[in-house]
């Protein structure tokens, strides 16, 4: 059963290198003579069933995947959306989920000089998207999470320039930092109360006249 955002109840996360032994699986699986556009299409339709099935490995692929179309179509979501399919564009309350169930201990974050190679079970996620795994953590009251996140944000402006998937960061946390809607059928805050009008002011005695002088 979905949550009403058409978020998949959570059953399992996928290592990186298992979802891309799958859809590399499954890329070789297409019809040759598909066209480019038909080969994304039915991709990232197999990608979706296996995220709707719970296993939110898959997210994270779809989630890049829909940021990936979007920087080629020059911003358009609805061009993604055409490409990926009615109802399957990969959207905030799709991306929060995935990020406050991504294992952060198992994510694999290479230092500058590393050469190894991440462990199977490792989770290997793009920039932007550790950022709002970040994001999502502290909010949630996780201090190292917060830390992590002022850390890699103070390097934002410099990466911004290099990096166009900065700005789909940049969007999650808007999103998320936004003001909660009032429940639905909650009733709207009640208007503060006009302010009494002023008494108005007391008439001024007319001045008295002083008596006219007679001439003797």
């Amino acid at each position: 059963m979905s949550d009403p955002s058409g978020v998949p109840t959570f059953k399992s996360f996928s290592a990186t290198m298992r979802v891309d032994v799958l859809i590399s699986d499954w890329r070789s699986e297409l019809d040759p003579e598909l066209t480019v556009e038909q080969k994304e299409t039915a991709l990232y339709g197999r990608a979706w069933e296996a995220y709707q099935e719970g296993d939110f490995g898959f997210g994270l692929w779809l989630w890049h995947e829909c940021d990936r179309l979007q920087n080629a179509f020059q911003g358009s979501v609805r061009e993604v959306t055409r490409v990926v399919g009615q109802g399957r564009y990969f959207g905030f309350s799709h991306r929060r989920a995935v990020a406050e169930r991504v294992p952060l201990e198992r994510v694999y974050r290479p230092r500058k000089g590393d050469m190894s190679t991440p462990r199977t079970d490792a989770y290997v996620l793009p920039q932007y998207q550790l950022l709002c795994v970040y994001l999502v953590k502290a909010q949630s009251g996780d201090p190292k999470s917060k830390a992590l996140l002022e850390i890699s944000v103070g390097e934002l402006d410099e990466r911004r320039r290099a990096d166009r998937f900065v700005t789909h960061f940049e969007t999650f946390r808007r999103l998320l930092e936004r003001p909660a809607a009032p429940p639905a059928g909650s009733a709207p805050p009640a208007a503060a109360p006009a302010p009494a009008a002023a008494p108005p002011p007391e008439p001024k005695p007319k001045p008295k006249r002083a008596p006219r002088r007679t001439s003797p």
